[in-house]
């Protein structure tokens, strides 16, 4: 086994296949990692939420890191992590088009309202306006466990 770095370009295509990562923030120098169902655009990861800690935690700091992993057989894998900037697409006319692109992304991947769609324990989220986000892609990097070649 052995552990190489992955090109931003095979980064990407992990990001491209996956729709599941963890998201990660900070508020007052305290990390907090949430699970997320995601859509990536080669620059933009898009995100559908319903209000929360994440979102308040963005709004105050909008620096975020997302993280995606890759399994497979022999227990091999491949994470990658995004460093990027958290924004809100709010339905203004402004963002209109790029709120529209996110949702047409999202809406391709199953499941892709979870878990934005409910809080634990409340049952509904009939009150709760959701919110569209997007985490830049301002640097990319990632990693891959290895499977050694049989000795010849």
């Amino acid at each position: 086994m052995g552990v190489r770095d992955m090109t931003e370009r095979e980064c990407r295509e992990v990001l491209a296949r996956g729709n599941v990562g963890h998201l990660a923030c900070v508020h007052d120098s305290r990390p907090y990692v949430v699970p997320i169902h995601y859509a990536f655009d080669a620059e933009n990861i898009y995100v559908f939420s319903l209000p929360g800690q994440k979102i308040d935690w963005m709004r105050t700091n909008p620096n975020a890191c997302i993280q995606v992993e890759e399994t497979g057989e022999l227990h091999l894998w491949k994470s990658v992590v995004v460093e990027g900037t958290f924004r809100e697409l709010p339905d203004t006319a402004q963002l209109h088009d790029e709120r529209i692109h996110a949702w047409s992304l999202l809406q391709k991947r199953s499941l892709w309202w979870e878990p934005g769609s409910s809080k634990p324990g409340t049952g509904s989220a009939e009150t709760e306006v959701p919110i569209f986000f997007a985490i830049s892609v301002d640097g990319i990097s990632g990693r891959e466990l290895l499977a050694q070649a049989a000795p010849v």
